[in-house]
């Protein structure tokens, strides 16, 4: 049997399980129709009335069944298989088919049924079913089959009842059709898809709003059916009502809530086949964002700026209501009344002056330019803003831009405190006219107002500077003439550890000064440049560090409750110390004593000519010589009186002193340890008789030293005090001597012997066989290799060896010819 279009019967299944609560498919009488031949998936659950007592031969009845309505439009078999959801051999699935064409109240006898249980029949899978393969029509129950019987051979217009039934287990259920017979299928939606079906109405029934109006559902009627025939449409507000095709709805139907979903029933009034096809109705207005307030200051535009009332552009909040959407879409008016913004009738004018003191609520008409009656309704709060409150100021300002013509630069922000009542949150504007002042053009510059009159007025805008309104005050500015005379400050010496030409002022003093010499006690302050004197703005205060190094102009400005007395130049003078090296140490060689070494002021950049001296010594020239340890300090002083000190600290250097050479000898690695006492740093070297033997070096010990007569030399290096020296003996015994005449290694005798070291040594020589062959003297050339005057032979000879100091040695030598 071909497969129908599987959507068909999976939505009519779906509508009919989602109305299980008002009918459940366990009995007859709720049969779900089967239309299309897709596979199915169901679940059985419960019995309702128990209508298979008595009316099969497999000798069952309802234990959790499902009642199926199968018509065929075609000639052919009609077979299936139930294929349970799980696997479980004990899973077990009955059917019972009557027909063709009973009704419920006279179903008849099953003609087809099969109760096998699969695990008692031993079968290897637990699936059921008609098939064209088997014989029997009824088998069961128990072991009794396979679980499988005979199709049917059915023709076109029958009607059959299939009951499935689950005795045992939990599982839902898959059935697929077999066979060739095909089933009545269900009406299409021709539109094609469900939202062609969607409804939009703007919401013209008042009260405008609240998303309610009305509906023509019958407007989808034709394009649903399209070119079908036998096809009814109904229209309901919910799936159950659709599957029970109850409570249809009527034309014009009102939505309850916007968007809402009506169920449309496609039903074949031949075959019963039904689909439910759902769409949409909305409510559609004008979209609009809530405007916020229209805020607009109590202003002089009506010449009373304190009457709450003033003028609105009421198409200022245009694009803030249309919230991005295009403007030409819509047409805007704005109402007293709610009646006639509902009506559209008496809209205000763009300009609008409000008739309701402080707050006045009006409201908005957004209107659809393609439908007069699709309109939003919206309200817009009106709020005029008070004005702050001022009050009129004066200024007196000196005539200080040399010119005596009673014009004269003005800060007008020292006028502020005044203006604003000292009441924070509140700045100032300033304006030649009341005109300008009113509309807001062409505003002075208030840090650099140069007058035109004396006196003259100007005014002063008072700004609330949360809300931007100002209310207006007069400022009468007025110019006196006056004068001060220049001041030169003290001079100063340049401040020790900082040397840059910045100093600290106590400007109080100045101020003291100047009152004594102009015979005033007017207030006096302090300001680094004219201009800002002359507008009273960046004043000075104690301590003051001056900002041009060495040399630099203040102005002083002295008034008497802002009658201005005048203004001057103040000269600061900051002289430079002298220039010096920096602190120092020098080294003086005990060993020179008495000899001196001079000491030097150390003037940089400059003639020593021109500054005194005095060292802690007492002397007062440039230079002084001296052969003391420690430390000298010298005081300069410039023509300017101002004085800078340095110390020079004389330290010790000085030759070395020996305290002891340590020699360890007649090793196989003899070693010279010096070791001395002094005051310098110090390196060693060593030299034998033919010369330096080893180099100087930080090391005060010598390694690997052959015996003989050595001389050390100690120098200093810290200031080259000088060397010291002093002889040293190492005591060595030749391991090899050769006897050959060519006036190199030709004796054999003890090494590091002398007339000052080990002169009474005793030495005797003996050959391999312990006879004494010779006995040296330790100061003579020492032994040639002869006895009686006849040449010995090559060979290893003994010597033993008693010190002067004590010490006896054993060993061998070899004589080589």
């Amino acid at each position: 049997m071909k497969l129908i279009k599987n959507i068909f019967f999976i939505i009519i299944i779906c509508f009919h399980l989602n109305s299980l609560k008002a009918q459940e498919p366990t009995d007859c009488v709720d049969a779900v129709i089967v239309c299309g031949n897709s596979e199915i998936n169901l679940n059985v659950n419960g019995i309702g009335t128990q209508e298979l007592f008595g009316s099969n031969n497999c000798s069952s009845q309802e234990n959790n069944s499902l009642w199926l309505q199968v018509t065929l439009v075609t000639n052919g078999t009609l077979g299936f298989t139930l294929t349970p959801n799980s696997n479980s051999i004990v899973e077990d699935y009955d059917f019972f088919v009557f027909g063709p064409n009973r009704s419920c109240n006279n179903i008849g006898q099953a003609i087809r049924c099969s109760t096998t249980n699969p695990q008692a029949a031993g079968q290897g899978n637990n699936l059921t079913g008609m098939n064209g393969t088997e014989t029997d029509t009824a088998e069961g129950p128990g072991p009794q089959g396979n679980s499988f019987v005979r199709w049917l051979d059915v023709t076109a217009g029958d009607t059959y009842f299939i009951v499935i039934d689950r005795p045992i287990g939990n599982s839902a259920f898959s059935l697929e059709w077999t066979g060739t017979a095909q089933f009545a299928s269900p009406p299409n939606n021709e539109t094609g898809s469900p939202e062609a079906l969607d409804i939009e109405n703007c919401d013209v029934d008042l009260p405008y709003g609240n998303n309610i109006t009305s509906f023509n559902l019958e407007t989808n009627t034709s394009s649903i059916i399209g070119t079908q025939t036998n096809v009814s449409v109904t229209y309901h507000v919910n799936e159950n009502d659709a599957n029970l095709n109850i409570n249809p709805l009527v034309s014009p139907y009102t939505n309850v809530s916007s968007p809402q979903t009506i169920q449309a029933r496609l039903t074949d009034t031949l075959t019963g086949c039904f689909d439910i096809i759902p769409f949409t109705l909305t409510v559609i207005s004008p979209h609009f964002a809530q405007p916020t307030e229209l805020e607009a200051c109590d202003d002089y535009n009506d010449t009373n700026p304190s009457n709450g009332q003033t003028y609105f552009d009421l198409t200022s909040k245009n694009n803030e209501i249309l919230d991005g959407q295009n403007p030409t879409d819509f047409y805007i008016s704005y109402h007293t009344l709610q009646i006639d913004a509902e009506t559209g009738s008496n809209p205000l004018p763009n300009i609008y002056y409000n008739t309701t003191a402080i707050s006045q609520q009006i409201f908005v008409r957004i209107e659809d330019v393609n439908n007069v009656n699709c309109a939003s309704i919206t309200t817009l709060d009106l709020v005029v803003i008070p004005v702050p409150t001022s009050f009129n100021a004066s200024l007196l300002q000196c005539d200080e831009d040399g010119v005596n013509d009673g014009r004269t630069f003005f800060n007008l922000n020292e006028a502020n405190n005044v203006l604003t009542g000292g009441i924070s949150n509140l700045s100032t504007a300033f304006y030649f006219s009341l005109t300008n002042a009113e509309n807001s053009n062409n505003p002075l510059d208030a840090n650099n107002y140069n007058n035109l009159t004396n006196p003259q007025i100007v005014f002063a805008q008072v700004i609330d500077n949360t809300t931007g309104c100002f209310s207006i005050a007069e400022l009468s500015l007025e110019v006196s003439v006056t004068q001060l005379l220049d001041y030169q400050a003290p001079p100063t010496c340049d401040e020790l550890g900082s040397e840059d030409g910045i100093n600290t002022f106590n400007l109080s003093d100045f101020e003291a000064d100047m009152h004594t010499i102009n015979g005033i006690v007017f207030p006096i302050t302090f300001y680094e440049s004219y201009q800002d004197a002359l507008l009273e703005q960046n004043e000075l205060v104690s301590p003051y560090n001056n900002t041009t190094p060495y040399n630099q102009t203040l102005f002083a400005r002295a008034e008497n409750n802002n009658a201005c007395y005048g203004i001057s130049e103040v000269y600061l003078t900051i002289n430079k110390l002298p220039e010096l090296e920096a602190d120092e140490s020098v080294l003086y060689c005990l060993n020179t004593f008495p000899q001196t070494i001079p000491l030097s002021a150390g003037i940089l950049n400059d003639s020593p000519t021109n500054y005194t001296y005095l060292w802690s010594t007492g002397e007062t020239t440039e230079t002084i010589q001296i052969n003391q340890l420690g430390t000298y300090t010298l005081t300069t002083t410039n023509i300017f009186g101002c004085s800078k000190s340095r110390n020079i600290t004389v330290e010790p250097s000085n030759t070395a002193t020996f305290n002891d050479i340590i020699v360890v000898d007649a090793t196989e690695n003899n070693t010279i340890t010096v070791l001395v006492l002094g005051e310098g740093i110090y390196e060693y070297a060593l030299y034998d008789q033919d010369g330096l033997y080893a180099t100087f070096q930080s090391s005060n010990i010598f390694n690997n030293i052959y015996g003989g007569i050595y001389t050390v030399a100690v120098r200093d290096i810290k200031n080259n005090c000088g060397i010291v020296t002093q002889d040293v003996s190492v005591i060595g015994f030749p391991k090899v001597f050769t006897p050959n005449g060519d006036g190199f290694n030709d004796t054999w005798n003890v090494k590091g012997v002398s007339n000052l070291f080990q002169p009474n040594t005793m030495i005797r020589i003996f050959d391999r066989y312990g006879k004494l062959v010779k006995q040296l003297d330790p100061l003579g050339t020492g032994w040639d290799g002869t006895f009686n005057g006849e040449a010995l032979p090559t060979s290893d000879y003994w010597f033993s060896a008693t010190l002067q100091d004590g010490r006896e040695f054993q060993s061998h030598f070899t004589l080589k010819r």
